[in-house]
Protein backbone atom coordinates (compact mmCIF):
# COMPACT_ATOMS: atom_id res chain seq x y z
CA UNK A 1 0.00 0.00 0.00
CA UNK A 2 1.54 3.44 -0.86
CA UNK A 3 2.12 6.05 2.33
CA UNK A 4 0.33 9.08 2.90
CA UNK A 5 1.87 12.17 3.30
CA UNK A 6 0.60 13.82 5.86
CA UNK A 7 2.14 16.90 8.66
CA UNK A 8 2.74 16.01 12.23
CA UNK A 9 -0.40 18.80 13.35
CA UNK A 10 -2.38 17.00 10.31
CA UNK A 11 -2.15 13.68 11.75
CA UNK A 12 -2.45 15.03 15.37
CA UNK A 13 -5.66 15.99 14.34
CA UNK A 14 -6.82 13.05 12.99
CA UNK A 15 -6.03 11.16 16.04
CA UNK A 16 -7.52 12.91 18.41
CA UNK A 17 -10.73 13.13 16.11
CA UNK A 18 -10.72 9.15 16.30
CA UNK A 19 -9.67 9.61 19.86
CA UNK A 20 -13.06 11.37 20.11
CA UNK A 21 -15.29 9.16 18.06
CA UNK A 22 -14.03 5.79 20.10
CA UNK A 23 -14.37 7.52 23.56
CA UNK A 24 -16.83 10.04 23.05
CA UNK A 25 -19.24 9.23 19.85
CA UNK A 26 -19.47 5.70 20.04
CA UNK A 27 -21.04 5.33 23.43
CA UNK A 28 -23.06 7.80 23.12
CA UNK A 29 -24.61 6.56 19.90
CA UNK A 30 -24.68 2.85 21.85
CA UNK A 31 -26.91 4.81 24.81
CA UNK A 32 -28.74 6.10 22.31
CA UNK A 33 -29.80 3.48 20.64
CA UNK A 34 -30.03 1.19 23.85
CA UNK A 35 -32.92 3.98 24.89
CA UNK A 36 -34.69 3.92 21.70
CA UNK A 37 -35.26 0.06 21.82
CA UNK A 38 -36.93 0.79 25.21
CA UNK A 39 -39.78 2.56 23.42
CA UNK A 40 -41.01 0.07 21.58
CA UNK A 41 -41.60 -0.95 17.95
CA UNK A 42 -38.23 -0.71 16.56
CA UNK A 43 -40.01 -0.80 12.55
CA UNK A 44 -41.84 2.44 13.27
CA UNK A 45 -39.41 3.93 15.56
CA UNK A 46 -37.72 7.29 13.89
CA UNK A 47 -35.41 7.31 16.57
CA UNK A 48 -33.95 4.19 16.39
CA UNK A 49 -33.42 3.98 12.80
CA UNK A 50 -32.04 7.58 13.21
CA UNK A 51 -29.54 6.49 15.69
CA UNK A 52 -28.33 3.01 13.64
CA UNK A 53 -27.51 5.52 10.46
CA UNK A 54 -25.43 7.90 12.94
CA UNK A 55 -23.57 4.51 14.28
CA UNK A 56 -23.02 3.39 11.02
CA UNK A 57 -21.35 7.09 9.88
CA UNK A 58 -19.62 7.22 13.09
CA UNK A 59 -18.17 3.17 12.51
CA UNK A 60 -17.51 4.00 8.97
CA UNK A 61 -15.46 7.25 9.93
CA UNK A 62 -13.28 5.38 12.53
CA UNK A 63 -12.35 2.73 9.74
CA UNK A 64 -11.35 5.71 7.59
CA UNK A 65 -9.28 7.26 9.76
CA UNK A 66 -7.41 4.06 11.44
CA UNK A 67 -6.67 3.30 7.86
CA UNK A 68 -5.21 6.46 7.14
CA UNK A 69 -3.30 6.51 10.05
CA UNK A 70 -2.04 3.12 9.81
CA UNK A 71 -0.67 4.25 6.10
CA UNK A 72 0.20 7.79 7.40
CA UNK A 73 4.00 8.92 6.78
CA UNK A 74 4.43 11.73 8.97
CA UNK A 75 6.62 14.53 7.45
CA UNK A 76 8.40 17.39 9.45
CA UNK A 77 8.58 20.81 7.23
CA UNK A 78 11.06 22.19 9.62
CA UNK A 79 13.04 19.29 8.59
CA UNK A 80 13.16 20.20 4.83
CA UNK A 81 14.65 23.25 2.77
CA UNK A 82 15.04 24.14 -0.71
CA UNK A 83 12.40 24.33 -3.32
CA UNK A 84 8.42 23.64 -3.13
CA UNK A 85 8.13 20.40 -1.69
CA UNK A 86 5.08 18.72 0.62
CA UNK A 87 5.04 20.77 4.06
CA UNK A 88 6.39 24.20 2.33
CA UNK A 89 4.49 27.11 3.26
CA UNK A 90 4.61 29.16 -0.04
CA UNK A 91 3.65 32.63 -0.34
CA UNK A 92 2.77 33.38 -3.69
CA UNK A 93 1.27 36.95 -5.83
CA UNK A 94 -1.03 36.61 -8.61
CA UNK A 95 -0.28 37.91 -11.42
CA UNK A 96 -3.42 39.78 -12.65
CA UNK A 97 -4.26 41.28 -9.56
CA UNK A 98 -1.51 41.05 -7.13
CA UNK A 99 -3.32 39.57 -4.85
CA UNK A 100 -0.79 38.05 -2.09
CA UNK A 101 -1.59 34.23 -1.13
CA UNK A 102 -0.37 32.40 1.54
CA UNK A 103 -0.72 28.18 1.59
CA UNK A 104 1.06 25.28 3.28
CA UNK A 105 0.95 22.09 1.63
CA UNK A 106 -0.14 19.38 2.93
CA UNK A 107 -1.38 15.63 2.60
CA UNK A 108 -5.20 15.28 0.91
CA UNK A 109 -6.74 14.30 4.39
CA UNK A 110 -5.67 17.69 6.41
CA UNK A 111 -6.36 19.93 3.69
CA UNK A 112 -8.39 22.96 4.58
CA UNK A 113 -8.07 25.95 1.95
CA UNK A 114 -9.86 28.24 4.17
CA UNK A 115 -6.95 27.46 6.37
CA UNK A 116 -4.46 27.80 3.96
CA UNK A 117 -3.92 24.32 3.70
CA UNK A 118 -3.43 23.17 0.21
CA UNK A 119 -3.90 19.43 -0.89
CA UNK A 120 -0.41 18.33 -2.46
CA UNK A 121 -2.89 16.65 -5.07
CA UNK A 122 -4.40 20.51 -6.44
CA UNK A 123 -3.54 21.86 -9.52
CA UNK A 124 -2.00 24.32 -7.78
CA UNK A 125 0.11 22.58 -5.42
CA UNK A 126 1.35 20.15 -8.40
CA UNK A 127 2.41 23.28 -10.55
CA UNK A 128 4.47 24.72 -7.55
CA UNK A 129 6.29 21.49 -6.40
CA UNK A 130 9.73 22.39 -7.49
CA UNK A 131 9.54 26.10 -8.42
CA UNK A 132 11.22 28.29 -6.22
CA UNK A 133 11.44 32.01 -5.01
CA UNK A 134 11.03 34.57 -8.30
CA UNK A 135 9.67 31.51 -10.92
CA UNK A 136 6.47 32.54 -11.90
CA UNK A 137 3.62 29.93 -12.28
CA UNK A 138 0.79 28.61 -14.42
CA UNK A 139 -2.01 27.07 -13.09
CA UNK A 140 -4.94 25.66 -15.10
CA UNK A 141 -8.01 26.34 -13.37
CA UNK A 142 -11.62 25.62 -13.72
CA UNK A 143 -12.49 29.43 -14.30
CA UNK A 144 -9.12 29.74 -16.63
CA UNK A 145 -5.49 30.36 -15.98
CA UNK A 146 -3.75 31.80 -13.61
CA UNK A 147 -0.12 32.72 -12.80
CA UNK A 148 1.58 33.40 -10.20
CA UNK A 149 4.66 34.34 -8.70
CA UNK A 150 6.59 32.47 -5.97
CA UNK A 151 7.41 35.40 -3.15
CA UNK A 152 8.78 32.78 -0.13
CA UNK A 153 8.89 29.75 0.92
CA UNK A 154 9.26 28.62 4.00
CA UNK A 155 9.61 25.16 6.44
CA UNK A 156 8.49 25.72 9.29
Amino acid sequence: MEKIPMTRVGHAALEAELKHLKSVERPAIIQAIAEAREHGDLSENAEYHSAREKQSFIEGRIKELEGVIGLAEVIDPAALSGAIKFGATVTVVDEDTDEEKTWQIVGEHEANIEKGLLNIRSPIARALIGKDVGDSVEVKTPGGEKFYEVVNIEFR
